[in-house]
């Protein structure tokens, strides 16, 4: 069931997911060469705690993990996708990083996820994170009332398949509001004018996926969270909670 929110419950989204950006420019800034994945998640922590808000990420538990999340954010370096556990890992020159994070407040949710380099780029690397921020713009651009969930989802592959990046099989965006994950389902891939039509009042969180091979395949690690790559490619992840609204798309977790 998808519920509309009203202007006001979408204001108060956005309370939330600034709280969301600010916690990802804290830990953005934080990461450098030799820095544990363990200080960023404390970073962001105290983030959190100085706004208020508490974590959607933290104990969550869905059908396919083997234990509660440890953390506030998910941290997940090169050839990890997404769900990273943050771990004593201490970042080296070189590597891509993708944080995912969370917040609640007032009773509602935000959510966020941002890639980067530390230190020393590669090119390759920039590139790929440079499509995977043009692939959430132009799924936000999709984000219209009368448009489709398919034309969101065709929006994004577009700009990944264009440029040569895989997409990974089974995962892509989700609703949000008063819980992290609501329906809709947003896939990251898909045809346009098929789908549930959009309306103004949903709430829904754009994240491409993007991995550097071309290929779409994946495995979990033993930790039964983290998914990476089959071929040890790099993958990076970006991600906005954006309200559908009369007036066009309004992201809640805009970075300033």
């Amino acid at each position: 069931m998808v519920e509309l929110k009203t202007r006001a419950s979408i204001d108060a989204m956005y309370e939330a997911g600034q709280v969301v950006a600010r916690t990802l420019m804290a830990v953005r800034e934080a990461a450098g060469v030799g820095v544990s994945l363990l200080e960023l998640d404390e970073v962001a922590r105290g983030v959190l705690r100085e706004a208020g808000a508490d974590s959607p990420f933290l104990g969550y538990r869905p059908s396919f993990a083997p234990t509660p999340f440890p953390a506030v954010i998910c941290a997940s370096v090169n050839d990890a996708i997404v769900h990273g556990i943050p771990t004593g890992h201490r970042l080296r020159d070189g590597d891509l990083v993708s944080i995912d994070c969370g917040a609640r407040l007032g009773g509602w949710v935000g959510d966020s996820a941002i890639s980067f380099t530390v230190g020393r780029a590669r090119p390759a690397d920039v590139r790929l994170i440079e499509t995977a921020e043009r692939a959430l713009a132009a799924g936000i651009a999709a984000a219209v009332p009368g448009n489709r969930i398919g034309d969101i989802a065709h929006a994004i592959g577009t700009v990944c398949r264009t440029g040569g990046y895989g997409v990974p099989d089974g995962f892509g965006g989700h609703g949000i509001g008063r819980h992290m994950h609501e329906d809709p389902g947003v896939p990251n891939e898909g045809r346009p004018g098929r789908g549930l039509r959009l309306r103004a009042g949903m709430a829904i969180a754009i994240e491409p996926m993007l991995i550097a091979s071309g290929r779409d395949d994946w495995h979990a690690a033993p930790d039964g969270w983290t998914l990476r790559t089959n071929d040890g490619s790099r993958a990076a992840h970006t991600e906005h909670t954006v309200a559908i609204t009369e007036e066009g798309p309004r992201v809640l977790t805009e970075r300033r």
